[in-house]
């Protein structure tokens, strides 16, 4: 829409407002189940392509007589050669798509750690150690309370001997201690439920978004049970939460690829 103005000899566009706006598709609920239908589809295709291939050769078969079986065997004795060509090339495309298929990855076992009572912080405890350090102010301390109220947190809540101490001791030497403390008991606790060697383990993954020294986690780790010198190894950090997800999948892939160890 254009608006020309004769005293001034300026001329103004402006966009007209009885334009289309088009739905912004990627905010759609529905745009998920799109990709998980896809997913689904492309994940089951032979499946899918196969089952509706063998009900038709099935509803055929059964209008099949005893005289067109003999017919059919009859047939099939004098084209040797067909039927062996047929039967290696039914055999090869099976054996192709079963052996090109990744390997199914399972979770075996799991293992949480869980700390001490004398790590236990409740909601109070907390507040009395944030007023105690004496580094809030008043608007800081009613923040804190509103979002610990929020947070989901429960009664039973864990906290490292050096936030819970007077004054806090937030260093690198407990921050490794906390680190040790965590793994080596998740690891001790799973390594006992499953009845697995150390020496068995071809794959470590560690995540941690916060705590990042030198050397790594995953060395630490390595060194503390002595694993093998061809493990592979790997440390994520600085990812946030989606590093959860993220390590459980490089495992899986690193699993899938055939590697063996």
């Amino acid at each position: 829409m254009a608006d020309q103005t004769r005293d001034s000899g300026t001329v103004s566009v402006e966009p007209s407002r009885e334009r289309t706006k088009l739905p912004n598709f990627l905010l759609s609920v529905r745009l998920k189940y799109v990709k998980l239908g896809y997913h689904y589809l492309i994940s089951n295709a032979m499946y899918l392509l196969l089952i509706p291939l063998i009900g038709v050769a099935s509803a055929h078969l059964s209008t099949f007589s005893y005289q067109d079986v003999a017919q059919l065997w009859q047939n099939l004795k004098f084209n040797l050669v067909s039927v062996t060509l047929c039967s290696s090339l039914i055999v090869f495309l099976v054996t192709f798509y079963f052996m090109s298929r990744p390997r199914g990855v399972y979770l075996v076992d799991f293992a949480c750690y869980k700390p001490d009572q004398d790590c236990t912080c409740t909601r109070e405890t907390f507040m009395d150690r944030s007023v105690k350090t004496g580094v809030f102010s008043e608007e800081n301390l009613a923040f804190q309370k509103k979002i610990l109220e929020r947070s989901g947190l429960g009664q039973k809540t864990y906290l490292p001997p050096a936030i819970l101490s007077l004054p806090p001791n937030p260093c690198m030497a407990e921050a490794r201690k906390e680190a040790e403390q965590v793994m080596f008991g998740a690891i001790d606790q799973l390594l006992a439920k499953t009845g697995v060697k150390a020496k068995d383990i071809g794959i470590l993954v560690v995540n941690c978004s916060l705590f990042n020294p030198t050397p790594s986690l995953s060395a630490m780790i390595v060194n503390h049970y002595k694993l093998r010198g061809n493990i592979q190894s790997y440390n994520l950090g600085g990812m946030g939460c989606s590093a959860g997800l993220i390590s459980i999948d490089l495992a899986k892939q690193l699993l899938q690829v055939g590697l063996h160890f």
